[in-house]
C-alpha cells in the first residue's frame, strides 16, 4: 500500500521528510478504521429501517428521525470514502500539497455532524484532521508549494455538494415513496 507514498525528494530534505510515510499511513489506518465504523452503522441503520419502505409515516417523528440518521450516516460516509480515494492520488510529496487540502474541511465537516451521532468516530476524524493538516503542511514546506485557501475551501464546498446529492439519490432509490425535500 506504502508503494504509492514513495516520495521522492532532493538529498537535503530526506531528512525533513522521514515523519511523512509513517504519517501518512497511519491517517490511512485512521481513515480506515472510520469506514468501517461508518459502513457498520450504515447497515444496522439500513437494516433497522428497512420496514419502513412500505409504512413510512411522515408524521411520526421517529421515522422521520430514522431516516434523517441514516442519511446523515450515508453522506459522511460517502464524504470519507472521496477523501480516501484522493489520498490514493499521492504519488510523491510535490502532489500532497494539490491533493490533500480540500479533504480538511470535509473531514471537519463530517466529524462535526457525527460529534453527537458516533463520538467515536468524530473524535478519530479530529485526529486524522489534525495528522493530515501536518502533512500537508511539511510537504508544502519541504516542496516551497503556496495555498490558496480560498480556492481549497470552494473545491470542498463543491465537493461536499456532489457527495450530498450522491447519497440523497441512493437513499431516494432506497426509499421510493419519501420525499427527501421535506426532511
Amino acid at each position: 500500500m506504502l508503494a504509492k507514498y514513495n516520495l521522492p525528494l532532493e538529498q537535503e530534505t530526506i531528512s525533513n521528510s522521514v515523519t511523512l510515510v509513517p504519517r501518512l499511513e497511519y491517517s490511512l489506518n485512521l481513515l480506515n478504521d472510520i469506514i468501517e465504523i461508518l459502513e457498520e452503522k450504515r447497515n444496522e441503520l439500513n437494516e433497522s429501517n428497512r420496514h419502513l419502505v412500505l409504512d413510512f409515516d411522515e408524521s411520526d417523528k421517529t421515522h422521520l428521525e430514522a431516516i434523517r440518521l441514516e442519511q446523515t450516516i450515508s453522506h459522511s460516509l460517502d464524504i470519507v470514502l472521496h477523501v480516501k480515494h484522493r489520498t490514493g492520488r499521492i504519488f510523491g510529496i510535490a502532489s500532497v500539497p494539490e491533493v490533500l487540502p480540500a479533504s480538511i474541511p470535509m473531514i471537519r465537516t463530517v466529524s462535526a455532524q457525527l460529534f453527537d451521532i458516533i463520538p467515536l468516530c468524530s473524535q478519530k476524524m479530529s485526529e486524522l484532521s489534525v495528522h493530515l493538516g501536518s502533512i500537508i503542511l511539511d510537504s508544502a514546506v519541504l516542496t516551497k508549494a503556496r495555498f490558496d485557501f480560498s480556492q481549497s475551501n470552494k473545491e470542498s464546498t463543491m465537493i461536499l455538494d456532489e457527495v450530498k446529492l450522491m447519497a440523497d439519490s441512493k437513499l431516494s432509490k432506497q426509499y421510493p415513496n419519501l420525499d427527501f425535500s421535506k426532511l
